[in-house]
């Protein structure tokens, strides 16, 4: 199932609707699911790690052109018994930025939604303070949601 947004990422039942989904919409559906057949060991996690050319090189074009290394993306994977597994995108390989995770906690499948959102806006204020880069969160945004456009593409 190719990657991309859903109408409403509240709505995991989108991602079969709509014939495609994000990290976050592929894994809360297959974790609903796990739940739903009682399959135990599957959680849900959020991590954040530095989205870089090297580990997702649609992005570096973009990353290049605003002066980044790297921006802290928050990506969605299931952890099995301890494994993390990856559905987002067919040929992804989750070990291409296992070694760039910053952090990672477990959350249900309704945090997905406006949990995530400012989950992660908050982490990228904190990380930029920290950087002292001459932008501003939101601009930061805007260069984070121009990455996930190239990812979109095909």
């Amino acid at each position: 199932m190719p990657y991309g947004r859903i109408k409403d990422r509240t709505r995991i039942d989108g991602v079969l609707n709509e014939g495609k989904g994000s990290c976050s919409t592929k894994h809360a559906l297959l974790k609903q699911i796990a739940d739903e057949n009682q399959i135990e060991g599957v959680e849900l996690i959020l991590g954040l790690f530095k989205m870089n050319a090297k580990n997702t090189p649609q992005v570096g074009s973009v990353l290049a052109e605003n002066g980044l290394n790297y921006i802290p993306e928050a990506h969605c994977y299931l952890r099995i018994n301890g494994q993390r597994l990856d559905a987002t995108k067919e040929g992804f390989d989750i070990n291409h930025f296992t070694n760039d995770i910053l952090t990672e906690m477990v959350i249900n499948v309704e945090q997905i939604g406006d949990y995530k959102v400012v989950m992660h806006k908050n982490f990228l204020k904190k990380w930029l303070a920290k950087q002292s880069l001459p932008m501003t969160a939101d601009q930061l945004w805007e260069i984070r949601e121009k990455c996930i456009k190239k990812l979109s593409e095909v």
